[in-house]
């Protein structure tokens, strides 16, 4: 018999371009996460980089005690504004308004300790809730390095070497690049780019099965010199194509948003070429496949488009456990990964971020882990679309 899966395949994706409102969601799911993950490295860019340009606002309490601290907050960029003596629950209440990024206090028994060689308290008010940890970190390394200036003085006046106050002297070399930091810096948000495509297949699968069962035109359908394999691959390959699509669109564009934000700024590289991003696309085809197949199978076994609906949203949980847990346990890079869906396609995505090569072999591994498991799906679906019985009674 003549295989026919094309004429179903040319009626689903008929239909589903007539609906304006899945396609609406596809438009929707494609331009969010890039976006939503451009605007997050954009705001991290824009935090490390602004104390640089603005400056840091601090206000200082009994700042003639120590002028020369004021001068060496001022050369590391610090604005200062002086105040009156005020009590702390003033203080706080200027730290909680955000009038300034700090409050430094010098006790007004600063310069009498100091003079007389004992600690100088210094109090350092801040809102740790507040978006200014980086500023707050400026502002205690001046203070750290006013304090080391004060004790190597002190000692070169009684005659000892400051050297002495460092026995061991530790010198750091950072191996990793910027390419590598970047990946293990976003890979949680490289997995997100590959959560929407069971978003993208969704309204397609559960409306080709379980919204035309719910209108009886699937009653219809089965009455045609169909076979039920027809049938299933066609409504599967209609829902994967547009995930397909759906993918593919969604990786350009994050590839674009990451290549044009200085990640520099941060130390972080995009190092990713447009003929890997194609491989990792090609790769991930598979993943769409899955995620079809997947949801079909559920689809077909609900007793209606609401429950089907309900079962198909638990398959965009599933995958998300592996891929925000594995970089929370920061473990190093497997063969098995590339052996478990969305997981595999955000480890190899992350790995090719690094700049380097991997070979063949993992892009074999995420291709055929996630086309196997389709088949599977696709395999148990037909069983279940044989069984007239069960697709009238369920």
């Amino acid at each position: 018999m003549k295989m026919k899966f094309p004429i179903v395949l040319r009626k689903e994706l008929v239909e589903t371009l007539r609906d304006r409102r899945a396609l609406s969601l596809l438009l929707l799911f494609v331009l969010m996460y890039p976006i939503l993950v451009g605007f997050m490295l954009h705001r991290q860019i824009d935090r490390a980089t602004k104390p640089e340009r603005e400056g840091v606002e601090i206000a200082v309490i009994g700042s003639d005690q120590a002028p020369t601290l004021m001068n060496q907050l001022r050369q590391r960029n610090v604005n200062i504004t002086e105040l009156e003596p005020m009590g702390e629950e003033e203080i706080s209440a200027l730290v909680r308004k955000q009038t300034a990024t700090a409050v430094l206090r010098l006790t007004p028994e600063f310069a009498e300790n100091y003079h007389a060689m004992r600690p100088a308290r210094v109090e350092l008010w801040f809102d740790s809730a507040s978006d200014s940890s980086r500023k707050i970190d400026e502002v205690e390394y001046v203070l750290r390095d006013y304090s080391r200036n004060i004790a190597s003085a002190r000692l070169l006046a009684h005659g000892v070497s400051p050297v002495n106050l460092n026995p061991v002297l530790v010198q750091r070399y950072d191996a990793g690049t910027s390419a590598s930091r970047s990946a293990n810096t976003i890979s949680t948000m490289l997995g997100i780019f590959f959560i929407p495509a069971f978003m993208f297949c969704m309204s397609t699968a559960v409306d080709s099965t379980a919204g035309e069962r719910e209108r009886r035109s699937l009653e219809v359908l089965m009455a045609q010199p169909l076979r039920p394999s027809d049938l299933i691959i066609g409504k599967w390959l209609a829902a994967s194509l547009l995930s397909i699509v759906g993918i593919t669109l969604e990786l350009a564009i994050a590839h674009g948003i990451l290549k044009w934000l200085p990640l520099e700024e941060i130390g972080l590289s995009w190092r990713l070429g447009w003929r890997d991003l194609a491989m990792v696309c090609l790769a991930s085809a598979t993943l769409s496949l899955f995620a079809a197949a997947l949801e079909i199978a559920l689809a077909i076994n609900a007793r209606s488009f609401k429950e089907a609906q309900t079962l198909v949203s638990f398959t965009m949980i599933v995958p998300l456990v592996p891929v925000i847990l594995v970089p929370m346990m920061n473990l190093t890079n497997s063969w098995w990964m590339y052996m478990v869906p969305v997981l595999s396609n955000q480890t190899l995505l992350r790995e090719l971020a690094k700049g380097g090569s991997i070979g063949m072999l993992p892009f074999l591994q995420t291709f055929f882990s996630s086309l196997l498991l389709a088949m599977l799906c696709v395999w148990y679906t037909e069983r279940r679309m044989k069984s007239e019985k069960y697709m009238m009674t369920v």
